[in-house]
This record gives structure tokens, sequence and C-alpha cells, in this order.
């Protein structure tokens, strides 16, 4: 009796493994596989630069701005009903994707991913903490969870190059539809949530105040070169901007339960892993964006060989996340953090000499960098964050990091598409961009240093 109910257990985690690791492996393949088809949705529906800003943008903002709810509503409601939600949602809008006929259509629907993900990704986690209760097993199953999203991100451009080629840039959001189907059919394997949930409450000013303050600064960020940054409506935007993150920090400081508890950032380390995580995927995600358009327009790939020329660099994102341990237990997790933005800022700057005439090989060093520091940086910097605080906050604390990244990666697409759009060659445009996330790397590696001096 004993040994079939370990079989039950075992099977059980398996279930909820399977269940969950197909939800994050779409949600991770669409940071990725998108990319590959910026020029091809420009083409087909006349979108400019500042529009492509949106359509990515609007995913990660999305993400960013509703991740903290998401988990709370996982509380409150349990996570496998705010999963199985987020996964339909998720399979929904991409399908609206998809279909859709216009950029206001396409945006909307990228938002609405967003929203699914961001119900997904703490729901995962919390059924995957749930099925495994042993630190030892529960590690082993976040590992593989991740892992997938290592695959679905370093697979996503190839993938994403070989549908367009094959059935055209709508196949990349259609895909998404029968894979979330089949997750759908494995979480009704999972058991139901118990009938008394946490008495979690949702913070729905911090939630509004939230989304307006992120939202606000992307807006800005994406249309102050078109609209003109001393325009009226910009300048009006700019004091809206700020009077929402203003009003966010007030009610959040206020709050009984806070979607962010200000609190945490009393914490020198976690708040260096803030920055660090965020400033990752805002050099990441922005020189994903332009390298994937420079691929395309300058140097006149196809999708499909715009998403192979990204493969070193999606992955060695996974490969970084691999070794992120092994370097940390060799260099200590400051000096590999250190090491990992001192890359991202050398690869960056090498990026520099890859010319439209330069040969393809040239550029392989410098993705091989980008995608390694990457890897390395998002484990190894989460690590302290969360030894960092009480057990209690640790969920609290993993959704801030988490938010963090998404929103460091909206940013990171709007300013370095506005920096290529702001000058008149993309070449030059992608070199401002390149000199920012040397900047922006060396910086935060500097902010890191000081924070764990101690």
């Amino acid at each position: 009796m004993l040994f079939r109910a370990a079989d039950e257990s075992v099977a059980a985690r398996h279930r909820v493994l399977a269940a969950t690791s197909v939800s994050y492996l779409i949600v991770m393949l669409d940071t990725s596989i998108v990319n590959v088809a910026l020029e091809r949705i420009a083409g087909e529906l006349g979108i400019a630069i500042a529009g492509l800003q949106w359509l990515v943008s609007a995913y990660t903002l999305a993400f960013a701005s509703l991740l903290l709810t998401g988990g709370t509503l996982g509380d409150q409601w349990g996570p496998r009903r705010v999963y199985g939600a987020g996964l339909a949602l998720f399979a929904g809008a991409s399908t609206l994707c998809g279909l859709a006929a216009t950029l206001p259509g396409l945006v909307v629907a990228r938002a609405l991913q967003g929203a699914g993900a961001a119900l997904l990704v703490p729901s995962s986690l919390k059924l995957i903490n749930q099925a495994c209760p042993e630190p030892a097993v529960r590690a082993r199953a976040i590992g593989i969870w991740i892992g997938c999203g290592g695959v679905a991100m370093a697979a996503g451009p190839l993938v994403g190059g070989a549908l367009i080629h094959a059935f055209g840039w709508r196949s990349i959001f259609f895909v998404n539809l029968p894979i979330g189907l089949l997750g759908l059919a494995l979480l009704s394997r999972v058991p139901p949530d118990a009938a008394s949930i946490g008495g979690a409450r949702l913070d729905l000013p911090g939630q509004v105040s939230a989304a307006a303050a992120l939202g606000g600064l992307i807006a800005v960020l994406i249309e102050g070169r078109p609209l003109g940054w001393t325009s009226p409506a910009i300048s009006c935007g700019m004091a809206a901007t700020a009077a929402a993150w203003i009003c966010f920090l007030a009610v959040e400081a206020r709050a009984l339960r806070p979607m962010l508890p200000l609190s945490l950032f009393r914490n020198g380390i976690f708040t260096g892993s803030t920055v660090a995580s965020t400033a990752s995927a805002f050099v990441f995600y922005g020189l994903l964006f332009v390298t994937s358009l420079y691929f395309q327009e300058v140097r006149g790939y196809s999708p499909f060989q715009a998403g192979g020329a990204l493969v070193p660099l999606t992955a060695m994102v996974a490969v970084g996340s691999l070794l992120s341990n092994r370097l940390v237990m060799r260099l200590g997790v400051r000096w590999a953090v250190c090491a990992a933005f001192g890359a991202y800022g050398i690869g960056a700057l090498a990026f520099w000499s890859f010319g439209p005439a330069s040969p393809y090989l040239w550029a392989i060093p410098p993705l091989l960098l980008i995608g390694l520091a990457a890897g390395v940086i998002s484990p190894a910097a989460t690590a302290p964050a969360l030894g960092a605080v009480e057990h209690r906050r640790t969920g609290v604390a993993g959704a801030v990091l988490n938010a963090g990244r998404q929103a460091g990666a909206a940013i990171g697409v709007a300013i370095f598409g506005s920096l290529v759009a702001a000058f008149p060659s993309f070449e030059t445009g992608l070199h401002a961009a390149l000199a920012t996330a040397a900047a922006a790397s060396f910086i935060a590696g500097l902010v890191w240093w000081r924070a764990l001096r101690s």
C-alpha cells in the first residue's frame, strides 16, 4: 500500500510538471519567436518601428503589470483555476493575434497574451510547490520547468523562421493553440484546488496605478520621437506618468497588503538583485529586438535565415543558465554576476564591428557573449534575493524579480527601438543602441558590486 501511494504521488508530480512545463514553454516561446516575424508583419500591415515596438512591448508590459496580481489571484482562487484561466486566455489571445488585420487589433491581442502569461507563471510555480514539498524534489522540478523555457527561448527564432517560411507570419501565433489545448488536457488530470483557499487580497489601487505608471512610461518612450519630445501630447504624458508613479508608491506605502511591499527594498542585496535582473532583461530584449530587425532590414536575411542567425544568442541563454551555478560556486556570486555584466558590455561593443558587408561569423562571438551573460545573471541574481528576505516573503520576492525582468524587457524594446528610429540610418541607430547596452551593463555591474560589498 505504501509503495502504491508512493507511485501515485510520483505520478501526480509528473502530471503537474507536464502541465506547467507546457505553459512555460509557450510563454517563453513568445518572448523570442515574434522577433523574426517583425519585418514581415511590418510589410503586410504597413507598420513603422514605433508600431513594432508596441507589438513587442504590449506583451511584456501586460506581463509585468499583472504578474504580481496573478500571484495574488492564484492564492485567492486556487492555482489550478487561475492556471487554467491563464492558459485558455493565452491560447485564445494567440488565435486573435493570428486573425488580426490591423496594428491596434494585434497589439490588443498581444496584451491579452501577456495577461494570460501573468496568470500562468506564478500559478505554475505554486502548483509545483504543492506537488513537490520536499526541497530536493522541488528544485529538480523547477529546474525541468525552467529548462523547458530555455529550450523554447533557444528554439523560438529558428522555429518562428521555419513557420513563417512555410505558412506565413500568422502561423507563429496559431501554433500556440494546439500547445495550449494540450496544456489544458494535461491540467484536467491535475487534482482540483482545495475547497479552502488562502485569504490573499487583490490590491486593486496598486494594480491600476502600476499599470498606468509603467504603461505611461512605455508610451512616452515609444511615441516621443514620432510626436516630438516637446509636443503637448508627450509633455502631458510625462506629467501623467510621473503622477502615476508617485501615486503607485504612495498607495503601496500605505496599503495593509500591498502588491509590491516597499519594505523589501530596504535590503540592499534584494535591491541589487532586482536592479541586476531588470538591467539584464533591458539589455537582452532590447538587443534581441534591434538585431532581429538588423539582420532582416539591413542584411536582407529572410525570417528563416534571421532565426538561424539568432540561434547562438538564444541558445547560449540556456547554456548560461546551466553553467550559472558552477560559475557561482567557483567565482562567488558577486564576481560571477559582475563578470556576466562585463560580458554583456564587451559583446555589445564587439557587435559594433559587424557591418552590412561583414561575414556572419564575425557576429557569432558577440552573440554568444550576450546570450551567455543573460543566462548566467537570471539564476545567479535570484538566489541572493530570495535568501535575503524572510521565508514567508520568498513568493512575493520572486514575483517582484520576475515583474522587474518583464518591465526591463518592455523598457529595453522601447528605448532601443526609439534609438534606431532616431537616426537617419539603421546602422547608426544600432550603434547608439549598442553603446547604451554597454553603458547600462557596466552601471548595473557596479550597482551589483556595491550591493554585495558586505
